[in-house]
């Protein structure tokens, strides 16, 4: 049981990057996935959540409008799409589930 993160890269600011996050060992379509980010010296900061309700994704208002949470259940895969990136966004991210099941993190750097 595991969740592998990728997509992390480094781009300039007002660019886009699309992070996926792999379940294996379970179906995410019956879980709710968050996904966090950690930038250097601060806290871990939640950025939005996708729930098995198939409810509306809810996402943190520092990023709302400009990053999208969507889920494949066919590839068992949640996504976060990042568009309009800005410095602040540069951080560690990492999909999680509700029960606390996290991946190692994809490295995020939005850089001129």
């Amino acid at each position: 049981v595991q969740l592998v993160e990728s997509g992390g890269d480094r781009v300039q600011p007002g660019g886009s990057l699309r992070l996926s996050c792999v379940a294996s060992g379970f179906p995410v379509r019956t879980h709710t996935i968050n996904w966090v980010r950690q930038a250097p010296g601060q806290l871990l900061e939640w950025v939005s959540q996708i729930n098995a309700a198939d409810e509306p994704p809810t996402y943190a208002e520092s990023v709302r409008g400009r990053f999208t949470t969507s889920r494949d259940n066919t590839k068992n895969t949640v996504y976060l799409e990042m568009n309009n990136l800005k410095v602040e966004d540069t951080a560690v991210y990492y999909c999680e589930t509700s029960r606390g099941l996290r991946g190692q993190g994809t490295q995020v750097t939005v850089s001129s």
